[in-house]
């Protein structure tokens, strides 16, 4: 059975699209695991980093988006296909990793997120189950599906929490980036008593975009250590990810040649490839129990 993790912060700019498909690359090349990215994102930037601009414009003008499947249930059509949607070679890496696959999202979503609300009225069911009800039957063909949330907790969020085990809040480690952590938390609470098949629970907070010469960097990562102390979060994962030059460049699609993890994530200073890999290990480890 897949471990499905919605990935989430209610501030953009975190490095949450970058972590998504850094740990979906790693998942897939390190350990063989066969994993689905789900970006719900309408920035699109996880779906533009694992299959191109080109090929994402391909799709959204052919209806092989996820806006195209929420847009069916507010207008009651049917141009959604699963099948025809999921890109099943997704990455730069090798020319495209045959494990690893994405549902596309789409600069469309904002078109539509004010009619979300009235899904129920035309199609019959909870506005949060559309992206459950369309992947429910393709769920166990990955051993993971990491799920790229919008900065928000509207009903595009719901609809990934509602499919997920887990969440993860990736954070760059100061007081305007942590200051929504309790309202997700919260929120997630309040959002499991609508869930019918077990709650989604909080894997951890990751620090990114890490600068250890930051003394309010510092001074935050000892106060989410306290809260841990205190039972306030379960966890912070014991990697951080470095402010690096090397992370923007590896959202870059349109870049030959790249073989390995190390050519895309290492060859730096700050030592991106080991920082993911031990990211990439610590989140098996917690995922598993």
């Amino acid at each position: 059975m897949a471990q499905v993790i919605s990935i989430i912060n209610l501030k953009g700019g975190v490095g949450k699209t970058t972590i998504t498909v850094a740990l979906a690359e790693f998942l897939a090349v390190e350990h063989q695991k066969r994993v689905l990215v789900i970006d719900l994102d309408p920035q699109t930037n996880s779906t533009v980093a694992l299959i191109g601009e080109e090929e994402w414009e391909r799709r959204n003008k052919n209806d092989q988006t996820l806006h195209t499947l929420f847009k069916d249930h507010i207008d009651d059509t049917c141009n959604f296909e699963m099948e025809k949607s999921i890109v099943r070679k997704s990455s730069n890496l090798r020319g495209g990793l045959v494990n690893l696959h994405v549902l596309p999202s789409s600069l469309d979503f904002v078109k539509i997120q004010d009619r979300l609300i009235h899904i129920w009225q035309t199609a019959l069911i909870r506005p949060y189950d559309v992206l459950k009800n369309a992947v429910k039957n393709h769920l166990d063909d990955y051993d993971y599906v990491l799920i790229d949330c919008p900065p928000n907790l509207g009903i595009v969020t719901q609809n990934g929490l509602n499919i997920s085990h887990w969440y993860l809040i990736p954070t760059i480690p100061d007081h305007l980036s942590t200051y929504g952590i309790p309202q997700i938390i919260s929120s997630v609470k309040n959002f499991n008593r609508k869930k019918e098949d077990g709650d989604v629970k909080l894997l951890g907070v990751v620090a990114s975009m890490y600068r250890s010469t930051v003394n309010r960097h510092n001074n935050t990562l000892r106060q989410l250590s306290l809260q841990v102390e205190k039972g306030e979060l379960p966890r912070l994962f014991e990697t951080r990810i470095p402010l690096a030059s090397k992370a923007s460049d590896a959202a870059y699609y349109d870049v030959d040649g790249i073989n390995t993890l190390k050519q895309k994530y290492g060859y730096s200073t700050e030592n991106l490839y080991a920082s993911f890999q031990s990211l990439t290990e610590e989140l098996i480890s917690y995922a598993q129990n």
